[in-house]
């Protein structure tokens, strides 16, 4: 189905929705007006969270912040969940449960946005550097949305009814911290939920605006630290010498053909080498040298094939310059990210009707990665949307003057929060409205 023939569809299914539901259930002006009454305090609370942030698995003022702000409201929360997890519970009444989720952990980049509440933090990573902290990836955003929600959805109990269960989950940016939170029991101890929604600030998406798609929506993400071995000695004398820094090389190119011609063209693959390292001086010919690979994937068909592919080719370069075996280290990462179709169909409309048909857009698969992918594969439906993060007229400015929009990740990216946080809790509310309806 094309773009304006899926559009078209969704809209008559908002009109349906409305007639069949009523304004007691879609109330996006009353909803509008209590953002608006509550967003001062609401950027406030995003300032303190960008000026505080935390590298992954050490969040844990982050997450005492957090645990607190949900207290504040009713929930039931319980800290160190899988490291510095918070799980918060918020009943009311009988009915579904749904989790929603934001993550805790910054980055360690130093902030060069010259905004008058940039990040100064510095700390020491986990190789006893020091480094600079950052929310480059806007997680900051996630906490002070789910602060929003929680807020707004204590205030308004009588839009609702089941149980939401608030997610703080720790070391998104290493993609360990699903796992952990999971490993930790968190659908044993707590309640299992019937859905569980994420949003993801877009540094292309224009603020005010929000994306979305069913099925595929970000990668697998694996990475393979290949040590390739040969015979060292003098560089004016290779014929006395296996060298592996040709083998090297060659492995770089033919690891290209792993997708352009063993992976179908119509499944989305990549293989990068980001990192090889080799050698001392000129002359040398050195023993090693280290590749770092990482591989995004869709499938997992296409993700087997990509490691069978790999470790083929290591080993039979290897075995041309009757060189030693090389060491391989394969590492299975964050899985890919499959927004449950259904969930998708249903939650659309309601992202029409909350926005308006010019705000919602059908957003781009990506090569990326998140561990919200992990909820999935415990067996609940998921949904992640992004949300637009930078104003258009910003957008504009970019691209009149030739620069390059800041990327998530980059030390120069900041969201527009105030439309930003309006539009990631219009949102969000008018989704806990339609998958927790009041009986």
């Amino acid at each position: 189905m094309v773009r304006a023939e899926r559009r078209q569809l969704l809209m008559c299914v908002v009109g349906f929705v409305c007639v069949i539901a009523g304004p007691s259930t879609l109330q996006s002006g009353e909803t509008d007006t209590w953002v608006d009454n509550h967003l001062d305090a609401l950027v406030e609370l995003y300032t303190h969270f960008h000026t505080h942030p935390e590298l992954s698995f050490q969040e844990e003022q982050t997450a005492k912040r957090l645990a607190e702000e949900l207290g504040a409201v009713g929930c039931k929360v319980t800290s160190d969940v899988g490291g510095h997890g918070v799980v918060g519970i918020l009943k009311n009444g009988d009915g579904p449960t749904l989790m929603l989720r934001c993550d805790l952990d910054a980055l360690p980049v130093i902030e060069e946005t010259e905004l008058p509440y940039a990040s100064k933090v510095r700390t020491k990573n986990d190789d006893g550097v020091e480094v600079g902290v950052m929310h480059a990836c806007g997680h900051d955003v996630h906490i002070t949305n789910q602060v929003a929600v929680a807020r707004y959805v204590s205030a308004h109990r009588d839009k609702w009814q089941g149980t939401i269960m608030f997610i703080g989950q720790p070391a998104e940016e290493k993609g360990g911290g699903a796992k952990a939170m999971l490993a930790d029991g968190l659908f044993e101890r707590f309640p299992r939920p019937h859905f569980a929604v994420a949003l993801h600030v877009d540094s292309f998406t224009p603020a005010g605006m929000v994306g979305y798609r069913g099925g595929y929506a970000l990668a697998n993400v694996d990475s393979c630290d290949i040590t390739v071995k040969g015979r060292g000695g003098h560089g004016a004398y290779p014929q006395g010498c296996i060298d592996p820094i040709v083998q090297a090389a060659q492995l770089v190119v033919d690891l290209q053909a792993i997708v352009s011609r063993e992976i179908s063209p119509l499944e989305p693959a990549v293989v990068t080498v980001g990192s090889i390292h080799g050698g001392t001086k000129h002359n040398i010919i050195p023993d090693t040298c280290h590749l770092q690979l990482t591989i995004r994937s869709y499938s997992p068909e296409a993700r087997q094939k990509l490691k069978e592919s790999i470790i083929r080719k290591a080993n039979s370069i290897a075995q041309s310059y009757k060189a030693p075996e090389p060491e391989i280290e394969y590492t299975e990462g964050t899985p890919s990210l499959f927004n449950d179709e259904r969930l998708a169909e249903r939650l659309g409309p309601v992202l029409l009707d909350a926005l308006g048909e010019e705000h919602v857009v059908e957003a781009d698969r990506s090569m990326g990665g998140e561990d919200f992918s992990r909820y999935g594969r415990a067996g609940v439906p998921i949904f992640m949307y992004k949300l637009g993060s930078v104003e258009q007229a910003r957008l504009s400015s970019f691209a009149e003057t030739g620069q390059s929009v800041p990327t998530l990740h980059s030390s120069k990216y900041y969201p527009d929060i105030r439309p930003t946080l309006r539009t990631g809790l219009l949102t969000m509310t008018a989704i806990v409205r339609d998958l927790l309806p009041p009986q």
